[in-house]
């Protein structure tokens, strides 16, 4: 096991405590995908099965490029015959827009941004009963839905100091939320993501990795053995021939109170071995960021490009990246 993989997180546990409540995800928007193509179209072009998204189980997609990059991290949803999925609203029309080539060869099936629609991400389970009620303790493993009056909410993965996350899927309107229950700063969402080790791509970072690189399919999100989509090829290469040579890991950095932007590239010796991801600041003179990296630089030591009083601690991860080891063999 590596070692950022069984160390504890000394530093998140006594320096940063988890709040819990409730974010207003006003960076996301719900897209409703409807008509006789809609099954039919998202498997041809995202990396998840769409079979095995049901009214109980929400899986998490990308949608790649024919070279097999990235340019759309989501998240699926199944509402009788539709699909609803989630996008980043500032790259939302140019993912539509993308999308809508492919569209086009299923005759009465549209795709639509929900106006209505909300998502309000929630941390902590007793802030998911206060919003949705008693019966959000049924939810206890990653991916699973409970409909509720207004939409559905869906279970998240834990953060690697065991906060629960979830996102509720508000359909119909924007319902109140409960009077005691602490709303939270779109910071404290993203810190939450990081230490759950789920990223999310920027304008930046679109295009720039294959789904392995940013752990998708350790969420949940690559079906290795679905069939075709766009960009299938190449991700099915990387995972069956063992090529994935980066992926993505947790850092702590501090010596700054602003976090390194998305891209900002990882030296080891001088040398570039990673670029950031994502990062947020969480704190004075310190913060959490997700990097990609190569597998043969993980032991660092590693350097900011560009501010060399930054320092950069290796993390824990809340899950497994067993393609890290050397001795690992490619599934077949």
């Amino acid at each position: 096991m590596n070692r950022q993989d069984s160390q504890p997180d000394i530093h998140a546990q006594n320096t940063h405590p988890e709040s819990t409540g409730y974010v207003v995800l006003a960076n996301q928007v719900i897209v409703r995908i409807s008509g006789p193509g809609t099954d039919k179209f998202v498997q041809g072009q995202f990396s998840q099965h769409v079979d095995e998204v049901t009214a109980n189980q929400s899986l998490r997609a990308a949608a790649c490029n024919p070279k097999g990059r990235t340019y759309c991290l989501t998240r699926l949803v199944r509402d009788q015959q539709d699909l609803l999925m989630d996008l980043d609203a500032g790259q939302a029309e140019a993912t539509l827009n993308h999308l809508r080539k492919y569209l086009m060869l299923f005759r009465g099936t549209t795709m639509a941004i929900v106006a209505s629609a909300r998502i309000v991400g929630l941390l902590g389970e007793a802030a998911a009963i206060a919003g949705a009620g008693e019966e959000a303790r049924s939810l206890n493993q990653v991916g699973q839905t409970l409909a509720t009056d207004s939409g559905v909410l869906i279970r998240l993965e834990d953060t690697v100091l065991h906060t629960a996350r979830y996102e509720w899927w508000q359909l119909d309107g924007t319902p109140s939320l409960p009077d005691d229950l602490t709303e939270l700063s779109m910071d404290h969402w993203h810190t939450a993501s990081i230490r759950a080790g789920v990223p999310w791509l920027t304008p930046q970072s679109t295009e720039a990795y294959v789904p392995q690189m940013l752990n998708l399919q350790h969420l949940q999100g690559v079906h290795f053995k679905k069939g075709c989509y766009t960009g299938q090829e190449i991700v099915a290469r990387m995972h069956f021939l063992g090529q994935l040579k980066k992926s993505l890991f947790r850092l702590r950095f501090s010596g700054t109170d602003t976090a390194p932007e998305t891209g900002t590239r990882l030296l080891n010796e001088n040398k570039s071995v990673g670029e950031v991801v994502n990062a947020v600041a969480t704190g004075n003179q310190h913060g959490e960021l997700l990097a990609v990296i190569r597998h043969d630089a993980q032991q660092g030591p590693f350097a900011l490009e560009g501010d060399d009083k930054v320092t950069l601690e290796l993390q824990v991860l809340p899950y497994p990246v067993p393609e890290r080891e050397p001795t690992t063999l490619a599934d077949t």
